[in-house]
């Protein structure tokens, strides 16, 4: 596996490497050990997917507050989507910055959404669906998130919103 770190610390693009044969690939999309070497969370609690029939529909941005932050691995099995990372560590040099990639199965490529930070995506194609490990469980009580357009992030979203959950819509100005 390939990690690239981006500018907010904690946060990588992960590109797994593929062995190809007449049979088609094979790919490690997870290694304990080799996620601990990069300092990521190496434990997972949990395995989700999200199916979006239709591009343009948003998601996000979530997160879940401390004690109960979480780590993801993010990666797109079917379709194509813009995902991004918010950096909400108040203490973090990137503190409010973003950062978007397209993630699709072809190029195979994965987002390590640190602990602290809020992650959402946009479906770019219809029938997208994402793939995300968790370092913590899902906890009701800590789950929240920031606006997908506030202002204080300026994230530039690479097509039209058509499909927004209420909650998704109205969360609260971010404080600063």
């Amino acid at each position: 596996m390939d990690f690239a770190p981006l500018e907010i610390p904690g946060a990588f693009v992960v590109t797994p490497l593929r062995r190809h044969d007449e049979r088609g690939y094979f790919v490690r999309l997870w290694c304990s050990e080799t996620f601990q070497a990069k300092g990521i969370a190496s434990s997972i609690a949990q395995i989700n997917t999200g199916f979006s029939p239709r591009a343009g529909t948003l998601r996000g941005m979530h997160y879940q507050r401390a004690p109960h932050g979480e780590t993801k691995v993010v990666r797109c099995v079917r379709g194509e989507l813009f995902d991004v990372v918010v950096d909400l560590r108040r203490n973090s040099p990137t503190f409010r910055k973003w950062h978007g990639l397209r993630l699709d199965p072809e190029v195979g490529k994965m987002l390590v959404v640190p602990e602290g930070c809020a992650h959402g995506y946009l479906t770019l194609r219809d029938d997208t669906e994402l793939v995300y490990l968790t370092s913590a469980a899902f906890e009701p009580g800590a789950a929240t998130g920031v606006r997908y357009d506030d202002p204080a992030f300026g994230i530039e979203w690479p097509a039209g919103i058509r499909i927004v959950s209420r909650a998704d819509a109205t969360w609260p100005d971010f404080e600063t």
